[in-house]
């Protein structure tokens, strides 16, 4: 029987009682450590992000996803924790960049060469494998993302930086994989954003951090959280055509806020599975299970059932939880209704 499977992309909306969310909604994705957002005294917070993955957790599995994540709950962004456990990193200065959304950001400072000190999300897993029987996802960022968002005093250029950064994510997949992991994702939304930069050694970086990864990969693009870019237009996917040279099985891609004009843009994708955005994060107001169907079946046009997954645009993070849980229930019936067709 053919069956659409359902996956997150990455985060999900974090707790009330663990977040400030009215403070997380006028703040950009933290790059460097904060730690004011959380509403839990320090002494008390690790006992807290435990609880909070196993209530996103039921989230998941009562909507019936198929693939789980931790939600990215432990996280103040999905970058953060990585880009700055790393040892030649400085803990003490950090600089500022602009960012795809066209506002200055607080980022890390390189200051010599990269190093893991240990393993950095290996404890997550861990955690999540051992509290769902479903199949597991962990999304890291991968290195060429992190290397748009930092600044190196002691890389000659953006591209050697990324190549360190690259060996560093590389020992991370394979410690992820060993703690439990199925699937790895490594989150490069920057690829869309600097198309010049990703065309020049974006592909390479990534295939050095996935070089002989030992489970299923998967390397997720977009252009950035609903909550801060509004105006999407599929032309602007300009990227499409070098995910196709990236050795992982899966890509992820937003295509319903987007409009994305599916049959050239999978054309790009052809032997890998797509995680295809149905769910679109613009609007918090949830889809009909007939809508989400619907875009599925365009999917389908293009791809065989077994390449597909359906999936929200990106991460829902800045969604108010109740409007997460309403859209993961809309995807989970509406890619029921198409199994049920074409069974």
């Amino acid at each position: 029987m053919n069956r659409i499977r359902t996956a997150l992309v990455g985060s999900y909306a974090q707790p009330d009682w663990l977040i400030d969310r009215e403070g997380l909604a006028n703040r950009l994705p933290a790059r460097v450590p904060k730690g004011d957002l959380w509403r839990v005294a320090p002494e008390h917070l690790d006992e807290a992000k435990n609880d909070a993955v196993l209530s996103v957790l039921a989230d998941q599995e009562d909507a019936g996803l198929d693939i789980v994540t931790d939600g990215e709950v432990r996280r103040e962004s999905y970058s953060e924790p990585f880009a700055n456990a790393l040892r030649g990193v400085a803990g003490d200065r950090v600089a500022s960049v602009v960012g795809r959304a066209g506002k200055p950001n607080d980022v890390p400072i390189v200051t010599g060469p990269l190093s893991r000190r240990t393993p950095i999300h290996v404890d997550d897993v861990r955690f999540l494998r051992a509290h769902t029987k479903r199949t597991v996802k962990v999304t890291i960022p991968g290195p060429f993302t992190l290397a748009q968002l930092a600044v190196t005093e002691h890389h000659a250029t953006k591209a050697e930086l990324a190549r360190d950064l690259a060996d560093c994510v590389r020992e991370e997949v394979r410690d992820l994989f060993a703690a439990g992991a199925d699937i790895v994702q490594l989150d490069e939304p920057y690829l869309q954003a600097r198309l010049d930069d990703a065309r020049e050694y974006g592909v390479e970086v990534v295939n050095r951090a996935l070089a002989d990864a030992p489970g299923t990969t998967a390397v997720h693009v977009c252009f950035g959280y609903a909550a801060f870019l509004s105006g999407k237009e599929g032309g602007g996917y300009g990227c499409l055509p070098l995910l196709g040279e990236l050795s992982t099985d899966q890509i992820s891609i937003e295509a319903a806020q987007p409009r994305l004009d599916l049959g050239p843009a999978l054309a790009h994708l052809e032997g890998k599975t797509v995680l295809v955005g149905v769910i679109d994060l613009g609007e918090e107001e949830p889809e009909t299970p007939e809508l989400v169907a619907e875009r599925i079946r365009r999917a389908l046009e293009h791809l065989d059932p077994e390449r597909l997954i359906a999936a929200p645009d990106c991460g829902m993070k800045y969604l108010p939880r109740e409007s997460a849980r309403a859209k993961l229930r809309a995807l989970v019936a509406g890619a029921a209704l198409v199994s049920e067709e074409i069974a």
